[in-house]
């Protein structure tokens, strides 16, 4: 049986390698459509917690414009609503936001030869759904040029990062007539699972995961979010030692293959 030409080996990699920055920034919003199940509902529920926390519109809507981070804006506002520090506030956001400089250095790699403008543009664009589709697609496609692969990525920024902030608005502004009986809150598992879960390609991101997980339920009764502040950097050392580990343990069967060839 003949095989189609659409399935053979590499020809994923040709088609996204013939398509113009242009084409490769259609792609990459038609990609990041489905996201926008999760992020709306995700964002209007930030709305409505933020007007409920006491923030008024500016403010709420300061938080999502300027640190464009669901995860980091969530915790900020219920320590706030629960009177916490503003020192502990910054800790915990600024703690639940450490993965981004991870994501910056993945990405390195790909996009670091690009000018300092789009360097800066994509910095400021960088969430949990755009990092997960670059990276992935990047590595799929490693002999992308910088413009395709900063096309893309900008692609897939336009349909996340914008709508976050006009669905922000309308919770904010609108959250009394959202139904208290909607289940808003699903969004926020929902969002990270689907972005995690495709990503857990290694025993080092595997054991970030779980260590971080157990802990973070391990340590949830403590005060003011406590408990995420510290699971966390536990579960980023975990994965860094597990890297560690897996990467000596490679270098001595590798120098055994040589002595046994030798």
């Amino acid at each position: 049986m003949s095989v189609p030409p659409s399935s053979l080996p590499g020809a994923a990699d040709a088609r996204a390698l013939g398509r113009s920055p242009a084409q490769a920034f259609r792609h990459g919003m038609v990609q990041a459509l489905p996201f926008l199940l999760v992020m709306v509902p995700f964002a209007l529920l930030f709305g409505v917690v933020a007007s409920t926390a006491g923030l008024d519109l500016a403010q709420t809507m300061g938080f999502s414009v300027l640190v464009l981070a669901g995860a980091s804006q969530f915790t900020a506002v219920q320590l706030m609503t629960d009177q916490a520090p503003a020192l502990l506030v910054l800790a915990s956001a600024l703690a639940v936001n450490l993965r981004m400089a991870m994501y910056s250095a993945s990405l390195t790699p790909y996009l670091g030869r690009a000018p300092a403008w789009q360097r800066g543009l994509i910095a400021y664009l960088l969430v949990d759904q755009t990092y997960g589709m670059a990276i992935q697609h990047y590595e799929k496609h490693p002999r992308l040029t910088i413009p395709q692969r900063i096309a893309y990525f900008l692609g897939a920024s336009l349909v996340c990062c914008p709508p976050w902030a006009v669905t922000t608005w309308i919770g904010a502004t609108a959250g009394n007539a959202i139904p208290a009986h909607w289940p808003l809150d699903f969004a926020v598992p929902i969002t990270f699972l689907a972005m995690i879960a495709p990503m857990l390609r290694t025993r080092a991101h595997v054991a970030a995961a779980t260590v971080s997980v157990i802990a973070a339920l391990a340590l949830a009764g403590l005060p003011s979010g406590l408990g995420l502040l510290i699971a966390a950097p536990v579960g980023m050392t975990t994965g860094a030692l597990v890297e560690t580990l897996v990467e000596r343990s490679r270098n001595r069967t590798a120098a055994a293959g040589r002595e046994n060839r030798a």
